[in-house]
């Protein structure tokens, strides 16, 4: 019995992990001890600090807690949205991502055209996700939308 308690307190602690609730001008402490290790942490301008939780490689969505130069929370805001996937363009650097949208799900390696593409999933009607290219200096070459291939029918036609 003790297993299935287990179980079912980590399924609900899973299933309430909403960053969102979390009130402006809670102290930085109290978010990381609520949340856990952040996945990323990155300065913005003016002293603010991000704080990434990334529920990848499966996951959906990612969190981005913005703090002011005291340490207080400012806004949190999930961050795998087309309008934010619409703002990466041709030339940024791969800091400006991660400070945006956060670590990818899923990073591959083209080796022939030298470029690494990093991988997306996001909350969408269709079975797609986002994937941008870096090249080797680390700069954005090119982004769009491509079918998720966890989506993709895994029938073994070989019987036939």
């Amino acid at each position: 019995m003790p297993f299935a308690l287990a179980a079912a307190a980590l399924a609900a602690g899973c299933a309430f992990f909403n960053p969102a609730t979390i009130p402006a001008g809670t102290a930085s402490a109290e978010v990381t001890r609520s949340l856990g290790r952040p996945t990323g942490e990155y300065t913005l301008a003016g002293g603010t600090t991000r704080l990434e939780y990334a529920r990848g490689p499966y996951g959906k969505h990612t969190w981005m807690m913005d703090f002011d130069a005291g340490g207080r929370l400012v806004k949190a805001t999930q961050v795998l949205t087309e309008a934010n996937f619409g703002a990466i363009r041709a030339g940024m650097d791969r800091a400006e991502v991660l400070a945006a949208i956060g670590h990818p799900g899923e990073t591959s390696r083209l080796a022939w055209q030298g470029q690494t593409v990093w991988s997306y999933r996001y909350e969408s009607p269709f079975c797609q996700w986002f994937q941008l290219g870096l090249d080797t200096r680390g700069k954005v070459t090119d982004s769009g939308y491509y079918p998720d291939p966890l989506c993709e029918d895994n029938v073994d036609d070989r019987s036939q």
